[in-house]
């Protein structure tokens, strides 16, 4: 088949298929790093699936994600060009999709084989176009699940032009006529399960669709087995640190309504007693803090250590460059107040980032400023001073002791105006649906109260008097639609 025409999927025969890591700015922003250079991962050619071609989902394994890409295709060989060179020999341009399961990447020591190698794993199709009819500088790309639009990017927005990538590649290898390149997600990909639609759309060039099924068979134990690690887990959602729960819709609306106390009660009948954040205030009482906690730890300042860091950015501007959405920035000072941890532009930058609050037992600058920012803010004290004064950020997503409480990676982070609390992660969902219970009832009994009853029968709720709440209960709930 010559390059100047259309080519089915049947009439490809790559030598290998390759996958760029990081290339649209978006998905680079969402993970929190943008790469100086492209780095690059290798997928066997049958992994190679077309249009309309079920996408398995191994049993044991939750995380499967799509990644709606734009796959260019050789059309002659290459070796040792530059980059105006290798766009010109680029053949083909398909609509393509980079499936992987993240459950299996703590396996791969980086190659990506059993999460993204897997037979159907590449969706690719279902015609390739001649990239001469195409302005391959200004793409359009678009992934739907089961309808909705999820991921929407333009190749005008990538890192690393086509034309770059090929010639990177030609450096090590000849690039075979018919090989594929993968060039990158835009940022949106997400966990999908049996029975969703993907489709991966390239204006221009056509649409490539898949459908979740489950494995019929388990995998046989000769091996590596699915692990959805919290660090798994908070990778395919796209947050940069470890996700060990994600809560229902139901425990998250139970968790911006019901208060602290109810919340510290709910732990320690489960005998978890040091959880609330004590002698933290906030910079917006009037708002409800709720999200995932991605930890930062500051040591005492060291000169020699301060002066031998030489990375770009350091550990606290970092952290802020890789705050995802739903993650509170908690900061662990020494319950140090003498000089700020965060100022008005961080604290910003982390609500740009998605970040729903901060939380740090040292200081905060700009304290005024810092409250204009619409992003819950919990604080030992004001204080004006840099954190250079007393402070050195060392390192981030580790566990850390903020205000006198254990704070792991994802641990789910509460805050009201009485103050602010961690819940552990694995008891999170179970502590949001009991203490919303636990409120209900003690509606119940201030209602009785406030009607002029002692106590005795109703705080707690006696055997005799449970049926008078179970109706209440029943009445308010038929009242509100549920």
């Amino acid at each position: 088949m010559a390059a100047g025409a259309a080519m089915e999927l049947s009439e490809l025969e790559p030598s290998k298929v390759v996958a760029v890591h990081l290339n649209y700015r978006s998905r680079a922003e969402e993970r929190g790093r943008i790469p100086a250079e492209p780095s690059y991962f290798l997928k066997p050619p049958s992994s190679l699936a077309a249009d309309g071609d079920d996408v398995v989902r191994p049993q044991g394994c939750e995380l499967l994600c799509f990644e709606g890409e734009i796959a260019i295709v050789i059309g002659e060989p290459v070796r040792g060009v530059d980059p105006d060179a290798g766009a010109a020999a680029i053949g083909w341009v398909a609509a393509a999709n980079d499936f992987g399961v993240y459950d299996l990447r703590w396996a791969d020591r980086g190659s990506n084989l059993m999460a993204k190698g897997q037979d159907g794993f590449t969706p690719l199709g279902p015609r390739l176009v001649p990239a001469s009819e195409l302005d391959l500088a200004d793409l359009t790309l678009t992934t739907r699940v089961n309808g909705e639009p999820v991921q929407q990017d333009s190749s005008a927005n990538l890192l690393f032009s086509f034309g770059r990538l090929v010639a990177d590649l030609s450096r090590f290898m000849t690039l075979e006529r018919g090989d594929v390149i993968l060039t990158g997600t835009p940022a949106g990909s997400r966990p999908v399960a049996p029975g969703d639609v993907i489709e991966v759309e390239l204006e221009g060039v056509g649409r490539v669709r898949s459908q979740i099924v489950a494995a019929a068979e388990p995998l046989a134990a000769y091996g590596a087995m699915p692990k959805a690690t919290p660090a798994a887990r908070g990778a395919a959602l796209g947050a940069n640190s470890p996700r060990p729960v994600v809560l229902s819709d139901r425990a998250r609306t139970a968790l911006l309504e019901v208060s602290t106390a109810t919340l510290t009660v709910q732990l320690r009948k489960r005998g978890i007693a040091n959880t609330f954040m004590g002698g933290l205030r906030p910079t917006r009482p009037d708002e409800r803090l709720l999200g995932y906690a991605h930890t930062l730890r500051y040591v005492a300042l060291r000169e020699d250590v301060r002066d031998a860091d030489t990375a770009k950015l350091n550990a606290q501007k970092a952290t802020i460059e890789a705050l995802a959405d739903g993650e509170v920035l908690v900061i662990e000072a020494r319950d140090e107040p003498g000089a700020g941890t965060i100022g008005d532009i961080l604290a910003t930058r982390a609500q740009r980032r998605g970040a729903t609050g901060i939380v740090t037992d040292g200081g905060v600058r700009d304290t005024p400023a810092v409250a204009d920012v619409e992003l819950p803010t919990y604080y030992r004290a004001s204080h004006a001073a840099v954190l250079g004064l007393l402070h050195f950020p060392l390192e981030d997503n580790v566990p850390i002791t903020c205000a006198g409480v254990l704070v792991m990676p994802g641990d789910v982070i509460v805050g009201d105006a009485e103050g602010v609390m961690v819940i552990p992660a694995a008891l999170a969902e179970d502590v949001a649906i009991d203490a919303a219970e636990q409120e209900l009832r003690e509606s119940w009994i201030l209602a009785q109260v406030e009607a002029g009853e002692a106590v005795r029968d109703v705080y707690p709720i006696s055997p005799q008097r449970e049926h008078e709440f179970q109706q209440w209960r029943d009445r308010r709930r038929e009242a509100e639609g549920e």
